[in-house]
């Protein structure tokens, strides 16, 4: 094999490490288990030295080849959710993969089957969301039509997350409209007599917005010494969860 192809070959298995990599940090993953997996295929597949680094926004990889030759790449990353069976599939395959290199063509058809891998279904979300309000606003302290109204408001929540999805907007932005379209929603069900306590309701709510993966995920990454992806999780957590609390502000001081 000559030079070039060998640089070819040795370009496309980090470009499929990187998307490994992209998987993990896109779907929840944190910053220390990105670096980690992509080091260790990089070893795998035959770089003499890797040297990766990671932030929520972007993973940039260097890595050397037995001649000397280094090749780089870097990944910018727009948009995150939280999806751990993605996670979960991606860890098996580095796994196998450090365990016994698979060829490239193999690689990349693995990697696009969980890149496409659908999540469940939106009746399915749905009814979830539905479930997760009712049993928390009851768990909390509310009656059983506070439970009643927390299903209604939760599947609110869920279209309104949905529909802003589509629109792509701002993370900060999309949580704020969809908290005060909750809270205007579960205003206007205690006034019709379905539900007694709206604050109870309004706790079943919040708690499907609150970004506690990612506020996790921070303190694991500052504990690891990760401290600038650290920083900049817990920035985001924190006005996500800012931005929560004053959408709900917003209805209740208005008065709605």
């Amino acid at each position: 094999m000559n030079m070039e192809s060998q640089m070819m070959k040795m370009n496309g298995f980090l470009s499929a490490i990187m998307d490994i990599g992209e998987l993990l940090l896109t779907h929840g993953a944190e910053v220390n288990r990105v670096e980690d997996t992509i080091s260790r295929l990089c070893r795998a597949y035959g770089f003499i030295r890797s040297d990766v680094f990671t932030i929520t926004s972007s993973i940039v990889a260097s890595a050397r080849m037995p001649d000397g030759q280094t090749i780089t790449q870097t990944r910018r990353i727009r948009e995150r959710d939280t999806d751990l069976g993605k996670v979960e599939l991606v860890n098996g395959l580095s796994r196998r993969v450090c365990a016994a290199p698979l060829p490239l063509e193999a690689l990349q058809e693995e990697i696009r089957k969980i890149q496409q891998m659908k999540k469940g279904s939106d009746g399915l979300k749905l009814a979830m969301y539905m479930m997760i309000s009712a049993s928390l606003s009851v768990f909390f302290g509310g009656f059983w039509m506070d439970g009643l109204a927390a299903a209604l408001s939760g599947m609110v929540l869920f279209g309104t997350l949905w529909v802003s999805s589509l629109l792509k907007l701002n993370s900060i932005l999309q949580t704020m409209i969809c908290s005060a379209l909750t809270a205007l929603t579960v205003s206007v069900l205690v006034r019709a007599g379905i539900g007694v306590q709206p604050d109870k309701i309004m706790i079943g709510n919040i708690m499907l917005v609150i970004p506690g993966i990612q506020l996790t995920n921070s303190l694991r990454d500052m504990i690891n010494g990760d401290m600038i992806s650290g920083l900049l999780n817990m920035s985001e957590a924190l006005l996500k969860a800012v931005s929560v609390a004053m959408g709900f502000a917003i209805i209740l001081l208005v008065g709605v």
